[in-house]
């Protein structure tokens, strides 16, 4: 803890049953972050993402009127950059798997602890693919069975990354998360999100988990 304060987290909350929907957006209050919105239905959701303008969208994959994966779509399209954790009681692979491939940043179950939610929140927030333990896994395994031949290492255009970079990519592939890969390298936290930047602006991907699909689909992993 270095003493300084971080500016709070602006979440949404997009739950189908009050009780639980109320209950997330204390904790999240509770926890210092901004709850900026909160509704019941996907459609709404999506129409007040762009001027309740959140870091993350806290959404469940079921809902009254559209599936959570149309709402991760039509959030994309309304709010380009935010960023979404999945928070279900499914934790079917399937549900998992086509809410990341629409862009979920991380994925929880409902059954999850307060304080692993709250953990889970600020790291989304931060970037990172949260998934809760086991998930990440299956989502490693299906981008692995997707995977097409890599590209040639040397193709004319193709982005060049520092050695640096690319050990940082392996480890992000591996699902070490920043914390992990500082350890390991002996890098500061701030130094290892700065690698991880600068390759997602070199690569033109928008998050973790599409950084961890280019890394293997190229052999990184």
């Amino acid at each position: 803890m270095t003493g300084q304060a971080e500016p709070p987290i602006r979440v949404m909350v997009v739950d189908d049953h009050p009780m639980w929907r109320e209950g997330v957006a204390r904790d999240l209050g509770e926890a210092g972050h901004e709850v900026v919105a909160t509704t019941g239905e996907g459609r709404q959701a999506v129409r007040i993402a762009g001027a309740a303008r959140p870091d993350v969208v806290v959404l469940d994959l079921q809902l009254p009127d559209i599936s959570g994966v149309e709402v991760i779509r039509g959030l994309a399209a309304a709010l380009p950059g935010v960023r979404v954790l999945m928070l279900s009681a499914s934790g079917e692979q399937q549900s998992v798997l086509d809410a990341v491939k629409a862009g979920a940043t991380g994925y929880l179950v409902k059954s999850a602890a307060p304080a692993e939610f709250l953990d889970a929140v600020r790291r989304t927030a931060a970037g990172e693919a949260v998934f809760t333990p086991g998930l990440a896994g299956l989502v490693l395994g299906e981008y692995r069975r997707l995977a097409t031949a890599p590209e040639p290492a040397g193709e004319p255009g193709a982005p060049r990354l520092t050695d640096r970079e690319t050990e940082v990519l392996r480890l992000v592939a591996k699902g070490l998360s920043y914390k992990q890969i500082a350890e390991r390298l002996g890098l500061s936290h701030r130094t290892v999100q700065n690698h991880v930047q600068n390759t997602l602006g070199k690569l033109h991907l928008h998050n973790r988990v599409e950084l961890t699909r280019y890394a293997i689909e190229r052999g990184l992993s």
